[in-house]
This record gives structure tokens, sequence and C-alpha cells, in this order.
């Protein structure tokens, strides 16, 4: 399903005032945990692109549609973990995102064979198809490991509309060129925000709830068009050729 996206950077300082704002409004997100009283998890990502960066030029260009491939993981490794085959797409104003989840285990498996049939952990149309696109994307265009990118994640929901996500994206850091076996790491970081969080809306229906509009009027927030893939990739080059 499309919704709408927008993303802030945000003093850490205005954290703590953002944060009382914002909470009449909210509740936990159901698969956060309660962390020094805030309900978080921590958000592991490599993401995919061509040998020629199609997917960052695309967006420091300004593309209107466009694409990004990862792999997504929550949280610390075990057993039984689970990870995500995503892409993530944007659609004018919009945005969708198709995902097949797998067992940790297999995913080498998957992205070497190509066989997702039988590994994919709901088998169900949905679930099929979306495995199934990001692989021909894969394979299709020889897509490498660019960039790792984790952070913890201070996640809510609306309480008078449950389709509303606000979140906090705290500590973003990145690595690049890593391996697949390198997304739970934490090893060679960089970090493009270092003073700054990222404040994400994310809803179904416009306009933005008006009290997430005042909300952001109040703070002096400005939407600005944001990647963590980006930044995270050229914090460790050299500055980004134009201002996006």
């Amino acid at each position: 399903m499309l919704r709408f996206e927008r993303k802030y950077r945000v003093s850490y300082k205005d954290l703590p005032a953002l944060r009382q704002r914002i909470l009449p409004f909210v509740q936990a997100d159901v698969h956060a945990h309660e962390v020094s009283g805030h309900p978080e998890y921590t958000v592991r990502s490599i993401y995919y692109d061509t040998f020629k960066l199609e997917a960052i030029h695309d967006k420091v260009e300004g593309v209107e549609s466009r694409r990004k491939l990862r792999i997504r993981a929550y949280d610390s490794p075990g057993a039984e973990s689970q990870v995500f085959l995503e892409i993530k797409r944007k659609i004018g104003e919009k945005i969708a995102k198709h995902r097949a989840s797998f067992r940790w285990q297999d995913l080498p498996t998957v992205l070497e064979t190509g066989e997702f049939e039988s590994y994919v952990l709901k088998q169900n149309p949905v679930a099929l198809a979306d495995a199934s696109r990001f692989l021909y994307h894969y394979y299709r265009y020889n897509m490498q490991p660019v960039d790792r990118i984790t952070y913890e994640r201070e996640a809510y929901q609306g309480i008078f509309d449950r389709g509303v996500r606000v979140t906090f994206d705290k500590n973003i850091r990145s690595k690049v060129h890593p391996k697949l076996s390198d997304l739970f790491g934490e090893e060679e970081v960089d970090f493009p925000w270092k003073e700054h969080f990222v404040l994400e809306i994310k809803y179904f229906t416009a306009p933005m709830p008006s009290w997430l509009r005042a909300i952001v009027d109040e703070f002096k927030l400005e939407q600005e068009a944001l990647s963590k893939y980006v930044e995270g990739y050229y914090v460790h080059q050299s500055p980004l050729p134009f201002a996006y």
C-alpha cells in the first residue's frame, strides 16, 4: 500500500521536548522493547546497488520514480532470526515497499542459488511475488552490497489513527562495502549525522494529521529529502557533488 513519508533532521538537544509533545497522541510500537524508558529496536540494513551506483545517482538527481534494494534485520542475531528482502519504491510523493522474510541462516543459499520458494517464511502469493521481484533485480543488474546502515529506532504509532507512525532514528552509522555476513556487525562505522537524529512521519491519507503538522511548525522543522543510504555512503567518500 502506498503511503506518505516525511523526514526531518533534528538536533539531539530537541529530542526530549519533541518526545514529550508527541506522547499524548501516540503509543509504543508493538515491535519495540523498552530501552531507557523508551520503545526502541535496532534496525540493520545492507543496501545493494549496481556497479554504477544508479540508486545513489537517481536519488541525488531527484528522479521521481526510483527503487532501492536492501536486506533488513532487527536487533541481535539468533538461531531463528528473520531477515527481509526488501524493495523500497518512490512513486511521486508516496512510498511503496515489497518485502519477503527468510531465516537468516537460509539467506546465503537463497542469494547464491536464486531458489526461494521453499525458504520464504510466509507462503502466500504476496511474499512469493516480492521475493521473486527482489531476486529479479538482484540478478539482472548484478547488484552488490554497497552500504550497511544501522541505527536505533524509537518507534510510535498513532492512538487515533493506527496507520500513523512516528519514529526517531538515532545513532545512525554506516559501513561501506560490507559482506552479507556483516549485517549484524558494528565494526568500521562512521556517522553521517553526529549531532542529529532523523524524525520520520508516515501516514496513508493526506493531509498530514493536524496535530503532527502543529508540532512540526512549533519546532520549526524543515522537511528534507534525506537518505540514510546516500549520506551513509558519502560520509566515507568525498562530499556530495551538489546539494539535494
